[in-house]
């Protein structure tokens, strides 16, 4: 409808210049009400997104959760689940899942959702550890599980985002306990160096991702790529920007929520300045990407990234195993871009509007 239109204001066009103004006048208000009939029809859309993530692991899941959260102008949030990866202080050793738990609870209470959008406890331990037990009440990770399955099964007229940003534990056990719910969700994952090996995420969970790879469900791969301008890993923001910008920013709570490291905050603002004073910083000028807030941006922003379909190789042995032949493909996102990402980032802070759940 639209290439219509504009082919027809370039012919009226022509015909203005040889006086005939008010044609040019009348197609301009029909192209502008179709414009905004079309804004109009669209202002209404949100994403509907469960957010999966290890949130104490580094600082970015922090970022990604908050940014999500204030971003009630595309997404509804159904819920927020977590699962178990490394301890912020020792990347060898896990944490508890209750860790994560608790640094997510934080965020969802500084950003003043914690009363409206649940919360769920997801795995501890791994896929493989976990698969056999599906039918075991109460089975590791069964909060988190059973809230991704009954979402997934809603008839909500659209997709439902699964938005994990760690490992993917609890996404693998929902598809395993539940196979039907795959025609009714995306999966956009923060994980993997592809085509290189390596990565935090995939690594705590290796057989769960390639579970994944096997099944028929929209699988997307928002790269890592670590030390390299391709990947979410050249996403970043300096020290000096958050100490600047973040102070006092998102709504005043009345009761104060400690923090991970101690101290009293009463807004996400504070509590990301003290997450990136006290959390070790990289490079120069000193900072630390925001990996998982790159996965929320491309879901709000499909042009802030490059992506393709690729046949969905496997992973064996250490490194990715191409599978050329494969019928069944997946979406690769790289080359992000970096400026429209952060700027959206601190527009959004100050700007905010607090996502609600449907």
């Amino acid at each position: 409808m639209q290439t219509t239109i504009l082919k027809g204001i370039i012919t009226l066009v022509r015909w203005t210049l040889t006086g005939k103004t008010i044609i040019f006048l009348t197609a301009a208000t029909m192209i502008a009400c179709a414009t905004t009939t079309d804004r109009n029809e669209d202002s209404h859309f949100r994403h509907h997104v469960i957010f999966d993530t290890d949130a104490d692991n580094e600082i970015d899941d922090q970022h990604a959760l908050a940014y999500l959260l204030f971003s009630g102008d595309v997404f509804a949030v159904e819920g927020v689940t977590v699962n178990a990866t490394s301890s912020p202080v020792d990347a060898s050793t896990y944490s508890h899942v209750s860790d994560h738990y608790a640094e997510a609870k934080r965020v969802m209470q500084l950003c003043g959702v914690f009363n409206d959008i649940p919360l769920f406890t997801g795995a501890q331990g791994s896929f493989e550890e976990i698969k056999d037990h599906l039918d075991t009440p109460g089975f590791d990770g069964h909060e988190a599980v059973d809230f991704i399955i009954e979402q997934a099964l809603r008839d909500r007229g659209q997709e439902l985002i699964l938005l994990p940003v760690g490992k993917l534990t609890n996404i693998a056990l929902a598809l395993k306990k539940e196979p039907s719910i795959a025609n009714n969700v995306r999966i956009v994952w923060l994980g993997s160096n592809y085509p290189r090996p390596g990565e935090h995420n995939q690594n705590w969970d290796i057989p769960s991702m390639n579970y994944i790879l096997d099944l028929d469900v929209p699988f997307e791969m928002v790269t890592v790529r670590g030390g390299q301008p391709s990947g979410t890993a050249a996403v970043r923001v300096t020290q000096a920007q958050i100490l600047h910008r973040m102070p006092g920013k998102g709504p005043e709570i009345s009761e104060p929520v400690t923090g991970r490291h101690g101290g009293q905050f009463t807004n996400w603002g504070d509590y990301s300045a003290n997450l990136f004073e006290m959390y070790g910083m990289g490079g120069s000028p000193p900072g630390r990407p925001l990996f998982d807030q790159a996965a929320v941006a491309i879901v709000k922003n499909p042009d802030w990234a490059e992506s393709y379909e690729h046949p969905a190789p496997i992973f064996r042995d250490g490194e990715w195993v191409e599978r050329p032949d494969n019928p069944r493909k997946i979406t690769i996102w790289e080359w992000f871009d970096i400026y429209g990402i952060i700027n959206d980032f601190f527009v959004t802070m100050d700007n905010y509007v607090i996502a609600e759940r449907p």
